[in-house]
């Protein structure tokens, strides 16, 4: 039952209810059902209006909830835009996760993005024994077991954010969760609901949506993503309709960095960069989000490594609090440089990493020195906001958990230049730039 704020929650919807299971056909391992999920799609929304709703059975006024409310998104248009949005990922349930949640809400956000690894419920065996290094305590065990109810704890937890906030969330490496018959992802794609039909996806996995003059696309770095794949064919068609003159600020968001300088998961997805990094580029995306490295990195415009006006600014924000550890130690610090056969991609196979073939890493895995695309990091819990400002301009801050709810670790506003990068990729396709612009 829904309505706008403040009237009569006249207007009515009817969704689906599913339950999901979790299955391990080994001695000593606990199987799991869900309780009922609802799911329910609300139509004739307006724009930008906040409206008030419960949800229920209306025959039986004990099985109603309380009254929330959240806030639609505003029209999409070059001059509408939300006014705060959230971005976090490898959230968790941990001490760190509700410093990160309350600095969430002290914010206001009109919008979420959860950038993958959200409950972390694979770090735990099926009797809720939890580790930090699952495959160090049970080496022994068939299959990477899961302890689903810490998926109905998050929830729980995430309810005063989630109930009146619209959240968009992208699969980690912690939702694959992978069970009896090769079933994998069951809890993330009956949890939560995604506009995939809308968008025309034929998958959970990757998928877009509008939030004003911005266009999202999430996508997932844990199914196939070359260029015969599905996901791949769908990505290339969906940026071709974006009309850049109603949502100027293209935006995309995966769960491993392509640009990342430290040690913990380096160059891990080099197969999926190698694959997709000319198509977005093509396209001018203007900003990535990651997560998966537990820690904050920020960089320049870049390309191929190349610092490019032209490149999407990429920005790494999987300190959200996790349930394993902090990043700490950078490639580029002597010592610290891992060893090329450890940085194949664990999760799809293959290996692209190779050492760099020109630049000031030429012949060499690693650099020896902060690379010139890597413009800030720091290790530290928190989360980002994104402000759009207009067409071009759009505010950047990162929020440390350790600081107060109104202090700023990092700032920068993000500049489109879509005439100057229009002419260049017209005449020059996928020619590294020499200027550094943000």
């Amino acid at each position: 039952m829904y309505g706008k704020f403040r009237m009569a929650m006249d207007n009515r919807a009817e969704g689906y209810s599913l339950i999901y299971n979790q299955l391990y056909p080994f001695e000593g391992l606990r199987n799991y059902t869900s309780g009922i999920i609802h799911h329910v799609r609300l139509t004739g929304l307006e724009p930008d209006t906040l409206y008030q709703y419960q949800c229920g059975d209306p025959s039986v006024a004990e099985e109603m909830s309380d009254v929330y409310f959240f806030r639609t998104m505003p029209v999409s248009g070059p001059k509408s835009y939300p006014n705060r949005i959230a971005v976090v990922g490898d959230l968790g349930l941990t001490y760190n996760t509700t410093s990160t949640v309350n600095h969430i809400l002290s914010n206001h956000p009109d919008l979420v993005l959860l950038i993958g690894d959200v409950s972390y419920a694979n770090l735990y065996l099926t009797n809720g024994t939890g580790s930090d290094c699952y495959s160090c305590s049970f080496p022994e065990t068939p299959i990477h077991e899961t302890y689903q109810p810490r998926w109905d704890y998050w929830g729980r937890y995430m309810q005063p954010l989630v109930s009146e906030v619209p959240l968009m969330v992208v699969e980690g490496n912690h939702e694959i969760e992978p069970q009896a018959e090769n079933q994998t992802f069951a809890a993330y794609s009956s949890r939560f609901s995604f506009p995939s039909v809308e968008s025309n996806s034929n998958s959970t996995f990757y998928y877009s949506f509008n939030a004003g003059g911005i266009h999202f696309i999430m996508l997932g770095a844990y199914i196939f993503y070359d260029k015969s794949s599905d996901q791949y064919k769908w990505l290339e068609q969906d940026l071709a309709k974006v009309d850049r003159k109603v949502t100027p600020w293209l935006i995309a968001t995966w769960h491993p960095p392509w640009y990342s300088t430290y040690t913990a998961h380096y160059r891990e997805a080099e197969c999926m960069k190698m694959a997709m990094e000319d198509l977005l580029y093509k396209y001018k995306v203007d900003i990535v989000f990651n997560g998966h490295v537990h820690a904050y990195e920020r960089s320049n415009r870049v390309y191929d490594y190349t610092l490019d006006r032209c490149g999407p600014v990429y920005i790494t924000v999987g300190d959200g609090g996790n349930r394993e550890k902090m990043a700490i130690e950078h490639a580029d610090e002597p010592g610290n440089c891992p060893d090329p056969s450890s940085t194949p991609d664990e999760y799809m196979g293959g290996f692209c990493a190779f050492n760099f073939t020109s630049g000031p890493a030429e012949g060499k895995f690693c650099w020896n020195q902060q690379p010139d695309y890597s413009a800030y990091r720091e290790s530290s819990f928190g989360h980002g906001i994104l402000e759009v400002k207009n067409e071009t301009h759009a505010l950047w801050t990162w929020h440390r958990n350790q600081d107060s709810y109104k202090s700023v670790g990092d700032i920068i506003y993000i500049v489109r230049q879509p005439e100057v990068c229009l002419i260049e990729q017209k005449v020059h396709t996928y020619r590294h730039g020499k200027q550094e612009d943000m």
